[in-house]
């Protein structure tokens, strides 16, 4: 259990339901920082069939992320810049920036339903990946195929729509007590929408209309710029040495 603290064990042995009995399954794989960070990224995962809702729950809250069927948490050996962040649905504030991208958005239809791969999406995320992670191998076809559609639990998908056009979609898990962003791509071209950011304040939405307070953002990392926005949430909660730090910066 290298590079987990105490307290981070506490959570691990703190249930019947816990974690504990599948961390010795897990295995380090290192690889190119996905981040473009100049250090060498090590992932630590396992892959599974299907996780119990509660069971899920747990690996969210020990700050662990899901790619497909793979669980996993960063432990690079000279970077912690990977910092998990979730939202409190309930104590979530929004500030004037958000509230104009809602009136910004007011135009959009949005609809959720289960994970569909239609040529329409296809298109749209490919032309996200193209222009904001071109990196080599990246495809809408593998996006989809490997890792939106191979869930382990409860994934549902949400639609942005300016008439009939396809604006944006998120890719999101849903418990009885989390939700966790998955993955979000949207129009090149409707960036001035800040539709990430109308993303988030979504899925808040959401959550609270389904008393749902944890909504998991992913990781928050400043050096990298495209996530940096997580941060302008506030309050908003960050895992550090093993336990969800308030930070209302």
């Amino acid at each position: 259990m290298t590079g987990f603290s105490k307290k981070m064990s506490d959570l691990y042995y703190g249930s019947t339901d816990s974690i504990a009995q599948y961390l010795p399954y897990f295995y380090d794989i290192a690889v190119e920082c996905p981040y473009g960070l100049p250090q060498t990224a090590v992932y630590r995962q396992q892959q599974f069939v299907s996780l119990p809702d509660e069971l899920f729950g747990r690996f969210l809250q020990a700050g662990f992320r899901r790619n497909g069927n793979t669980i996993y948490t960063m432990v690079c050996p000279r970077c912690r810049k990977c910092i998990p962040i979730r939202l409190d649905a309930a104590a979530f504030m929004l500030n004037r920036n958000q509230k104009r991208v809602l009136r910004r958005n007011g135009d959009l239809s949005v609809a959720m339903g289960p994970l569909k791969i239609t040529e329409e999406k296809l298109q749209l995320c490919g032309r996200f990946l193209e222009q904001r992670y071109p990196l080599k191998g990246n495809s809408a076809e593998g996006y989809y195929g490997s890792f939106f559609a191979n869930s382990v639990t409860n994934t549902v998908e949400v639609e942005y729509r300016l008439g009939e056009k396809l604006i944006g979609a998120a890719v999101v898990d849903i418990g009885c007590s989390w939700l966790n962003a998955v993955y979000f791509y949207f129009d090149p071209d409707e960036s001035a929408r800040s539709p990430g950011t109308f993303n988030i304040l979504h899925l808040l939405g959401l959550g609270r209309s389904n008393n749902i307070n944890h909504i998991y953002l992913g990781y928050l990392i400043r050096e990298v710029r495209a996530m940096r926005y997580k941060e302008n949430f506030k309050p908003h909660f960050l895992l550090i040495n093993g336990e969800w730090v308030s930070s209302s910066r």
